[in-house]
């Protein structure tokens, strides 16, 4: 990973903070974006100067183009793209669901991804190389209740990855995801909007993934020799099951 340009979104905070420190240690050179100045501030200062700082949300189209169309010479290679950004808004049936939730959803987990995606090929089809990892969810491999556009817009994400490497497969271009189940972030509080204790009940019981494990398996897929390509990896805690079975401790 020494010196490889990899651009990770959604880099302020949970998964993609973690992964930024899992592959600066590695001596990459990072390309960190996220909506939150202030958290990004955080980890330049973590991190130090040595990498590229973008403020943008993904789900705003022309800011995805004008930052990275407009990254230095020295970043404008990129040789892994991690598409980390994403949310959960709401827990609802469809019936009884808010809008704006499903819009906020699908916007970054789906149009902003393919954004992003879109605004990084360029540089690795001319290059005929290049790799990139999508951040799924176990949400997108099976629906659980009032999962409904949640898992959508995850099962979308999963597609899209099919897609994009079938694509791709003539450059030499490898695209992978990967799908983790719970992991104990700000996920279940941003869902919640900030309902603490309803976010806490959802650990409970259950040794959640950390932020730092997915890392560690983000990192995996990125070293595996250039003639590999883990296309497709589901990572559970051993106390989940599948999307909506949970073996939670009394």
């Amino acid at each position: 990973m020494k010196n490889k340009i990899i651009l990770i979104t959604g880099a302020s905070s949970g998964i993609g903070y973690a992964t930024a420190t899992r592959f600066a240690a590695e001596g990459a050179r990072l390309i960190l974006c996220g909506r939150r100045k202030e958290k990004l501030e955080l980890l330049k200062q973590e991190l130090g100067g040595y990498h590229q700082f973008l403020i943008f949300d993904v789900r705003d189209k022309k800011a995805v183009f004008k930052a990275i169309n407009n990254l230095p010479e020295a970043f404008k290679k990129i040789d892994l793209l991690i598409n980390n950004a994403g949310n959960a808004h709401g827990l609802d049936p469809v019936h009884k669901a808010d809008l704006d939730d499903w819009d906020t959803m699908i916007d970054a987990n789906v149009k902003g991804l393919m954004y992003v995606t879109k605004a990084v090929l360029p540089g690795m089809v001319a290059l005929k190389k290049g790799h990139i990892i999508n951040l799924g969810s176990i949400a997108g491999k099976e629906v659980y209740p009032n999962g409904n556009v949640y898992c959508s817009s995850k099962a979308a994400v999963d597609f899209f990855t099919q897609g994009l490497r079938i694509d791709l497969n003539p450059l030499g271009i490898r695209v992978g995801a990967i799908h983790p189940g719970l992991v104990e972030t700000e996920f279940s509080n941003v869902r919640f909007k900030g309902d603490e204790k309803r976010s806490k009940r959802v650990y409970e019981g259950i040794q959640a993934l950390t932020a730092d494990e997915v890392a560690d398996a983000l990192l995996y897929m990125a070293k595996v020799p250039e003639k590999v390509n883990v296309a497709d990896l589901i990572l559970l805690p051993t106390g989940q099951a599948n999307a909506y079975i949970n073996n939670r401790i009394k």
